[in-house]
């Protein structure tokens, strides 16, 4: 109708609003989700976090101390509870170690943070490009994180756990810092951390000596250590180490001539030598070690009296002459610096060191009845009866069941009768024989009869060779010793051997007539024959009852060796071994030789 007022059209504003709050709602929606993500991810963070274990605990963690050992010399010749290389930074390391590592793992690692997004990014269309795993982009900050604090678990916990402890390592350490947690804790080879022990075992020198090809190789490990192995696959890791030192080149590390020349010198590794002909050695001295320092727990070497040329030849000798029995060995200088020690002919097959497990000497025990003698007044030729002789039910008789009547004192000794040192601790008592043996280091150890002046008291192979070595040491104390000094890994001498003055145990009149006796031991008709070579001062055989234990102890002028031979189960052996036969010539090679 004319005038009449129009509606207002109310629908569309209905419609307006009921829009407005359905986008309303549709925010308030997405915002509720966002923020309980937000809070679920958060507390996933956190609930990691908190499982995580301490950060300073394990930058800090304990581990046995790792125990040098050093020869004469001071080479190293094995070590102990070393799961780690010698400490190595950025600072005392050649440039192009550390280059080398950046060069192929991390270009970027100086001018990025925690994570690499260029390197993320230039990985996956690497990956999509090749259609596999082709390249990676976690950074050297991830992959401490990951050596020093996480198992290599492919779990989201994990990785979660990787980019908390980076961004930690990053807001708390310098690069170079994180470089060199990196180089120390890296896992390449054996177990071993740090391209310092990875150095050692494949090229048998520290990482500070690498040359750059060298640097090239153990760089080419880091993506995957066994499978680029220059000791398991050398032509992998040479392929591979070409790649690092065209990376060098690239990003100015290094030069094109000198990349060049260090590709011409990539070889494959060489496995270091085996150092179990020294285990039963530094068993010994490890015992020393605790029994000198008690508990400790800083890392130590520990400076030893090792003569290795001695060692190895006594290594190589043993096998020759044992069959399927078993010998030791010991040398010790006649101050008692033990320069080589064998407890077996195999450490792999046995860990038993028989150096210092007792035994019966036999006859070799009859060097302290004849000083006995010589020390009341006797010489090499005053004169003695081989003739049968029992002290009540005990009537031992002579090895080869002959007697010799009357003879000198030197005859007796040289053909080891039975008899002869019987009469003679009658005559002078036993209790006399026991204390000699006690100036002489054993005689707590002995029991009181008569059958112990025939060697059936046991005793040790390096406390019988102790007893000729009081005597080729002009009848002074002889003390035993494996140890010179031990330092801490920064030089700090934590023990260093202070002698003190040996003590007169014999006359210089019984020594030379005793070291007269030893002579005629090994020369033509005495029971050591066999050990008569140049250089050889004399010696003593030894064989026990049924023939279960076998000796024989000499001189050079340099050395005083025991060798001893039988069977760990104490059983017989042939009848043909005694003293006289292997064991006397086992001494004789390592004195040729």
């Amino acid at each position: 109708m004319k005038g009449q007022t129009p509606k207002r059209n109310t629908n569309k504003g209905t419609t307006d609003k009921t829009k407005s709050t359905i986008w309303r709602r549709i925010f308030v929606w997405c915002f509720n989700i966002c923020l309980l993500c937000g809070i679920g991810i958060f507390g996933y963070v956190g609930f990691i976090y908190m499982r995580m274990p301490s950060l300073d605990y394990i930058l800090h963690e304990t581990r046995p101390a790792a125990i040098v050992f050093l020869d004469r010399d001071g080479n190293e010749i094995r070590s102990a509870n070393r799961i780690m290389g010698s400490p190595v930074s950025v600072d005392t390391l050649p440039p192009h170690v550390w280059q080398a590592i950046i060069a192929i793992e991390d270009r970027r690692f100086f001018d990025h943070g925690p994570i690499d997004v260029r390197g993320i990014t230039r990985a996956v269309f690497s990956n999509l490009a090749h259609g596999r795993m082709a390249s990676g982009g976690s950074t050297i900050t991830q992959q401490t994180a990951k050596n020093i604090f996480l198992s290599r678990e492919k779990k989201i916990s994990r990785k979660v756990q990787e980019l908390i402890l980076s961004y930690w390592l990053e807001n708390r350490f310098s690069k170079n810092q994180i470089l060199d947690l990196y180089m120390n804790r890296v896992s390449l080879v054996g177990g071993l951390r740090g391209i310092d022990a990875a150095s050692r075992t494949m090229f048998g020198i520290p990482a500070t000596q690498l040359s750059v090809g060298q640097s090239a190789q153990i760089a080419a490990m880091l993506k995957a250590p066994t499978t680029y192995s220059p000791l398991r696959n050398p032509e992998k890791n040479i392929a591979r180490a070409r790649v690092v030192l065209t990376e060098m080149v690239r990003q100015g590390y290094i030069s094109l001539d000198s990349a060049r020349l260090a590709a011409q010198s990539l070889r494959p590794a060489t496995p270091t030598a085996d150092t179990n002909l020294y285990r039963y050695w530094t068993d010994y001295v490890m015992d020393e070690l605790k029994s000198t320092l008690g508990a400790f727990e800083t890392d130590v070497y520990v400076y030893t009296t090792l003569d290795t040329d001695v060692q190895g030849r006594i290594a190589r000798i043993l096998p020759e002459h044992i069959g399927e029995s078993q010998a030791a060995v010991v040398a010790m200088e006649r101050d008692g610096a033990l320069r080589a020690m064998s407890g077996g002919s195999d450490y792999q097959a046995s860990q038993f060191n028989r150096t210092t497990a007792p035994r019966q000497p036999g006859s070799a025990f009859k060097p302290v009845v004849y000083l006995v003698a010589l020390e009341n007044g006797m010489l090499p030729d005053s004169y003695v009866n081989d003739s049968p002789f029992a002290i009540g039910d005990y009537n031992p008789r002579n090895y080869n069941g002959r007697y010799y009547g009357d003879i000198t004192l030197a005859t007796a000794f040289a053909k080891s009768v039975n008899s002869v040192p019987l009469k003679l601790t009658e005559t002078y008592g036993i209790d006399t024989v026991l204390d000699m043996a006690g100036r002489l280091g054993v005689g707590t150890k002995l029991r009181r009869e008569y059958s112990t002046v025939l060697g059936a008291s046991e005793m040790t192979l390096l406390d019988l060779t102790n007893i000729y070595a009081v005597i080729w040491n002009n009848g002074y104390s002889v003390r035993p010793y494996s140890i010179i000094r031990i330092t801490d890994m920064h030089g700090n001498t934590l023990y260093e051997r202070n002698p003190s003055e040996p003590i007169q145990i014999l006359s210089s009149h019984t020594v030379e007539s005793m070291t007269q006796l030893l002579s005629d031991v090994i020369a033509p008709g005495g029971t050591g024959g066999r050990a008569r070579v140049d250089g050889a001062l004399g010696g003593k055989t030894g064989t026990s009852n049924d023939n279960r234990d076998a000796w024989f102890i000499g001189a050079t002028d340099k050395l005083v060796i025991g060798v001893w031979m039988g069977n760990d189960d104490f059983s017989p052996m042939d009848s043909k071994v005694t003293g006289g036969t292997i064991p006397a010539e086992i001494f004789r090679d390592i004195v040729v030789q």
